[in-house]
């Protein structure tokens, strides 16, 4: 599909979840070259995007610098990423009523492909309702683009049927996969651990 046909496209950044591997916190708000993981994910999305909101639980005035809108979680218990895409699709039916697509990006993937919308989008065909990007063989469930027609799906897949994880989604709602070519540093590498961040520190600076 041709990424006009879209329409504007709007971006969700995921970081509601409770980063356990990195000690908790918000580990979009570490440091990467001297500003924090967000900035470097909103500066890869912002220029291919009408937009962008941010999936965050808790109190949303720390992520007030940003000057993003903040959404938190409709489904209690930090269900995962699953909830944080729902936040997403449901801001876009209530704010932005002519966006029919939305992006979804985690907090920690500061390499981005500056290409992702596009490429995301040629994935699709005429009917197809969601495309999931893939790299070097492996999938990245939470980066995909999606239809909002998604949305009431969704939130039946995580609050009647337990749905939990993204691989399960992206088979219910039969998601394309978008292939993109091995590259350095990898546009997927995300940041899990402090030894990820020492590792991306590297890679930023060369």
């Amino acid at each position: 599909m041709d990424i006009k046909e879209l329409g504007p496209v709007w971006g969700v950044i995921m970081a509601g979840g409770l980063a356990r591997r990195f000690g908790g916190g918000d580990k979009g708000l570490r440091q990467l070259g001297g500003v924090s993981l967000l900035t470097h994910v909103i500066d890869r999305l912002q220029p291919q995007l009408a937009g962008l909101v941010l999936n965050a639980n808790g109190d949303p005035d720390r992520f007030t610098a940003l000057h993003l809108p903040v959404v938190a979680d409709s489904v209690a218990g930090f269900p995962g990423p699953l909830a944080g895409l729902l936040a997403g699709l449901d801001w876009a039916v209530g704010c932005a009523p002519d966006v029919h697509w939305v992006v979804s990006a985690p907090a920690d993937c500061p390499f981005l492909p500056v290409d992702l919308l596009a490429c995301l989008a040629a994935a699709l065909s005429a009917g197809d309702r969601a495309a999931v990007a893939a790299s070097q063989g492996r999938l990245q469930p939470v980066i995909g683009l999606w239809s909002v027609a998604l949305r009431e799906d969704l939130r039946h897949a995580i609050t009647m049927d337990g749905l939990r994880r993204m691989e399960d989604w992206l088979a219910r709602c039969q998601a394309k996969v978008a292939d993109f070519p091995a590259r350095t540093p990898d546009p997927f590498f995300n940041v899990n651990t402090p030894e990820d961040l020492a590792t991306a520190t590297r890679l930023l600076l060369r």
